[in-house]
């Protein structure tokens, strides 16, 4: 019964705070304001809202979180290397990445984590969506950055995520 009036009820309470910040007043009168907008957004929406998805091991999630800060971090200083240093001759190229992954969140994250990471960039996902093109800065050796994103990336997505190995 409670899921029909209120379908998400983070999002309502996210809604709710999100007004009353926006606004900056907090009057009984916003108080009442935030709250309609809070129910009746995602009773709107609910079509509309995917489910939550299914996190088989969180403890892994929040490292492989922790990962890619470190990986944007480190790739940030390697791009700056090579934009501010001396001329380099960059190998810049396309790669194709063979997915294991099947869950479609998880290959958004993965082309996500990739195009964050400073140096390369998820160009294209095939039709079958088992190939991820992926674009970088310098790839001297293509297989290297493949191996590297399959064990970095993929591997703890296909941990975290069930139904995503083949």
């Amino acid at each position: 019964m409670i899921r029909r009036i209120l379908p998400h009820p983070l999002l309502s309470g996210v809604l709710l705070l999100s007004w009353l910040l926006l606004v900056n007043d907090f009057s009984l009168g916003h108080w009442l304001l935030g709250a309609f907008l809070g129910l009746t957004i995602p009773l709107l929406c609910r079509n509309l809202l995917l489910a939550a998805p299914r996190i088989q091991r969180p403890g892994l999630l929040l490292r492989f979180i922790g990962l890619v800060l470190y990986d944007i971090v480190v790739a940030n200083l390697q791009v700056a290397k090579l934009v501010l240093g001396p001329k380099a001759k960059l190998q810049p190229g396309f790669v194709e990445i063979p997915l294991e992954l099947t869950d479609d969140l998880a290959i958004s994250i993965l082309a996500s984590v990739i195009t964050l990471t400073p140096g390369t960039c998820s160009a294209d996902l095939s039709a079958d969506r088992r190939t991820l093109l992926v674009h970088g800065i310098d790839v001297p050796d293509p297989q290297a950055l493949v191996a590297d994103i399959k064990a970095r990336y993929e591997a703890p997505l296909k941990e975290v995520f069930p139904c995503s190995a083949s």
